[in-house]
C-alpha cells in the first residue's frame, strides 16, 4: 500500500515461491548436475503422474512444448492445423515453425474456447491436427473435439498452459488426447522460471520428442543407422536445444507438490469474484461447463455490449490508477501484423472479435490475500 496515495499494487499475476523451493535449488546447485541430470526425468515422472498420463517430457518453455509436440505430431509446409485466435501467439506460432498454416476457427460465446462445430467448417485435405486451447484454464469440448479428430484421422494437441491441475469429466487435463503442453512460465500455476512440458500416452511420440529437445541426436542403439562404439552418437534429423535445466527441475519438483493448494486458493478467489459481482447487470462473469473444473488461470470480466459507452479503455485506466494490474487476454492472433502480412484479415471470427472488445482480466494468483481480494472487488464496483 502506498501511504500516500492510499493506493495497493496488486499484479494481474505472480509466482509463489517459498523457503521450501528455495532449498530444493540450493541444494541442486550444491550437487554434480546442473543441466540435464537426475532432476529432469524425477520431474517427468511425477507430472505424468500428477496429470494421468504414461509420459512427460520437460522443456525449456511453453512454446518449446508446443514445438516439439508439432514436429512430432509430423506438421510439414502444406498442412493446416485448426486452432483458435482466442490465445497467445505461441499458440500458432508452432505451427509455422514446422511449415504448417494456422486455421482459426470461432470460439463458443460462452465458454470462450474453441467451437467444436467451427472446427468442423474449416477441415479441408489439407488438415492435419487440432490444436484447442483451455482458455483461462476452463477445458475444451474435448469430446467432441476428438470424435472430430477420430472421424477425420487429425492428431489433437492440447495447448493447456492455463490448465493444470483442470478437469474434464473427471479426468486430468493431460491424459485425454494426443499430447498435451503445458507453461511454467512465472504466472502460471506453478513455476520453473521458464519451463515447459509435453505429456503422451504414445511411445513413439515420446521418443521423438525426447530427441526433439535435444539436438535430434539419439544414442539409442536400436535405431542407430551406424554405430562406432560406447561413445557414438547421431543426430538423425534438425532438433532443437529445447532442454529444461536441473535447477529449474527442483524448483519444478517442490512447486509441484504444492499445485492442490494453489489451485484450491485459485478457485476460491474465482468463486468470492462470482458472488461479489453476480448483481452487477453491466459485468458477465466467466461461464463454467457442468462436465469441467476449471484451473483458474485467469478471471476475464466480460462488460455487456450495452454498456460500452463507458468504454473498455476507461475502465481499464481506472482500475490501473487503483495500482490493480488488469490485463486483456487476448488481442486475436491474427490482428497481429506478423499474420496480417500473412494475408489473415479481420472478420474471421467473429465472436472472438467481439469478445476482445469487451474484456478486461483482474488478478487472479494464490498468493493473494483475502484483503487483496477485497481491494479488486471493491475498485471494481467503484470503476466500472
Amino acid at each position: 500500500m502506498d501511504k500516500k496515495t492510499n493506493v495497493k499494487h496488486i499484479p494481474y499475476a505472480t509466482q509463489w515461491i517459498e523457503d521450501d523451493d528455495m532449498q530444493a535449488v540450493s541444494e541442486t546447485l550444491k550437487s554434480d548436475y546442473l543441466t540435464t541430470g537426475p532432476k529432469i526425468n524425477e520431474f517427468e515422472q511425477a507430472f505424468a503422474q500428477y496429470v494421468g498420463a504414461r509420459y512427460a517430457v520437460a522443456v525449456s518453455s511453453g512454446t518449446a512444448a508446443l514445438h516439439a509436440a508439432c514436429f512430432a505430431a509430423g506438421i510439414k509446409e502444406g498442412d493446416e492445423v485448426i486452432t483458435t485466435p482466442m490465445t497467445f501467439a505461441a499458440s500458432a506460432n508452432c505451427i509455422i515453425y514446422c511449415g504448417g498454416r494456422p486455421v482459426f476457427a470461432d470460439i463458443d460465446p460462452h465458454t470462450y474456447n474453441i467451437d467444436p462445430k467451427e472446427i468442423e467448417k474449416h477441415i479441408t485435405p489439407k488438415t492435419k491436427a487440432i490444436i484447442p486451447v483451455h482458455f483461462t484454464g476452463q477445458p475444451c469440448d474435448m469430446d467432441a473435439i476428438n470424435d472430430i479428430a477420430k472421424e477425420h484421422h487429425l492428431i489433437v494437441i492440447e495447448d493447456a498452459a492455463h490448465a493444470l491441475g483442470a478437469t474434464y469429466k473427471s479426468k486430468k487435463i493431460g491424459g485425454i488426447s494426443d499430447m498435451t503442453c503445458f507453461s511454467f512460465h512465472p504466472v502460471k500455476h506453478i513455476t520453473t522460471g521458464e519451463g515447459g512440458m509435453i505429456t503422451t500416452d504414445d511411445e513413439n511420440l515420446y521418443k521423438k520428442l525426447i530427441q526433439f529437445r535435444n539436438h535430434g541426436i539419439t544414442r539409442d542403439r536400436e535405431i542407430l543407422e551406424h554405430d562406432d562404439g560406447p561413445w557414438y552418437y547421431e543426430q538423425q534429423f534438425l532438433g532443437y536445444n529445447y532442454r529444461m535445466t536441473d535447477i529449474q527441475a527442483a524448483l519444478g519438483i517442490s512447486q509441484l507438490k504444492k499445485i492442490d493448494r494453489f489451485l484450491s486458493r485459485r478457485r476460491e478467489i474465482a468463486d468470492r469474484y462470482d458472488k461479489a459481482f453476480a448483481d452487477m447487470e453491466w459485468i458477465i462473469t466467466p461461464y463454467q461447463i457442468k462436465e469441467a473444473q476449471s484451473a483458474w488461470h485467469l478471471y476475464i470480466l466480460q462488460l455487456k455490449p450495452e454498456y460500452l459507452g463507458m468504454s473498455r479503455k476507461k475502465a481499464y485506466i481506472a482500475l490501473q490508477q487503483r495500482g490493480i494490474g488488469v490485463n486483456v487476454h487476448y488481442i486475436p492472433v491474427y490482428y497481429h501484423p506478423y499474420y496480417r502480412r500473412m494475408g489473415y484479415r479481420k472478420g474471421l471470427c467473429q465472436n472472438a472479435e467481439n469478445l476482445y472488445e469487451r474484456i478486461i482480466t483482474i488478478p487472479l494468483y494464490p498468493k493473494m490475500s483475502d484483503e487483496d481480494v477485497e481491494y479488486v472487488i471493491d475498485a471494481v464496483k467503484g470503476d466500472i
